[in-house]
């Protein structure tokens, strides 16, 4: 699996933040990232954050092999 962190600075109605997302470097479509995290008050703090959860992810797939995307994470069984 490849991941790769993005980090991209937001300047929606006046409000400037920062906005980071870790995906699999070969997904098409990245709407549905296995973590993100927004309003980030720099560039800086938006990828410190993002490292921090790369390693957790890395540990996840070494223990499952697998990692769960965002909606499916949030999906409810009924």
């Amino acid at each position: 699996m490849n991941l790769r962190v993005r980090v991209v600075h937001c300047a929606c109605a006046g409000d400037h933040h920062w906005y980071a997302d870790i995906d699999d470097i070969d997904d098409q479509q990245p709407d549905d990232p296995y973590w993100f995290v927004d309003r980030c008050r720099s560039q800086a703090e938006a990828l410190e954050r993002a490292c921090a959860r790369l390693l957790e992810l890395t540990t996840e797939v070494l223990r499952s092999d697998s990692l769960t995307r965002v909606q499916e994470a949030h999906l409810v069984s009924v």
